[in-house]
């Protein structure tokens, strides 16, 4: 086992068998301590958060493949708080989708003139481009297909399916009496070609909310589970 990446919240590893394992960190995106699934920096680090995150990417991964969406999970190994996947190669040198159901974080501070916290966004879709420096930019589906990062049908099949996803885990997640409000997946290619759902979906990336308050990623992960 060869390790291959070092990323913000997993280690990534090459197997010999040519598929990738991916170890859960503890470590969660934010700023000042505080937890913020838009924030492109580690901003604290959670005790058990990585098991959690696995745990509730397990269950999340499993009903997205039964709901016959492609995924590049294989199985995961809770004690070694570990997911083994397919490889895949990633949209120009990476991608992240959201998914906004309402209007929050940094969507109202670029459009804060025209729209107040808590506003209805019917499954808005960005796609913003995984660059730290540059603060993850936001891209336009035209500029995607100007720098041949993704075709417009490519496109249209991404959007479809972060759409699905979306509804599948807020479904989840309303039959535990809590509110999605938005959601950041991120995708690659196969080696057929096909767009396939890659990474995790945990807490750690997305807002939930109870009574109106932001539900922390542990905590999610243990409501759902029934924990």
């Amino acid at each position: 086992m060869k390790k291959i990446y070092e990323g913000k919240t997993k280690t990534v590893y090459q197997l010999d068998d040519g598929n990738v394992k991916l170890f859960f960190k503890d470590d969660v995106t934010g700023k000042d301590g505080v937890f913020d699934p838009g924030e492109n920096q580690v901003g604290l680090t959670i005790k058990d958060n990585g098991y959690y995150g696995l745990l509730m990417t397990k269950l999340m991964f499993e009903k997205i493949e039964q709901a016959g969406i492609s995924t590049h999970y294989i199985s995961a190994n809770l004690d070694e708080r570990t997911m083994t996947v397919k490889p895949v190669t990633v949209f120009g040198k990476g991608i992240e989708v959201i998914c906004r159901l309402k209007a929050t974080g940094s969507f109202i501070r670029r459009y804060g003139e025209y729209a107040k916290d808590g506003d209805i966004l019917d499954y808005y879709v960005e796609v913003s481009l995984k660059d730290d420096e540059k603060g993850d930019p936001f891209i336009s589906e035209e500029l995607l297909e100007k720098f041949k990062i993704l075709d417009k049908d490519e496109y249209k099949t991404l959007e479809k399916a972060t759409k699905d996803i979306t509804k599948i885990i807020q479904k989840t997640i309303e039959d535990k009496k809590l509110e999605l409000i938005d959601i950041k997946l991120e995708f690659g290619r196969d080696k057929q070609g096909n767009i396939v759902l890659i990474d995790e979906i945990s807490g750690g990336n997305m807002r939930v909310y109870k009574d109106g308050k932001s539900v922390k990623p542990i905590e999610l992960s243990k409501i759902l589970l029934d924990m």
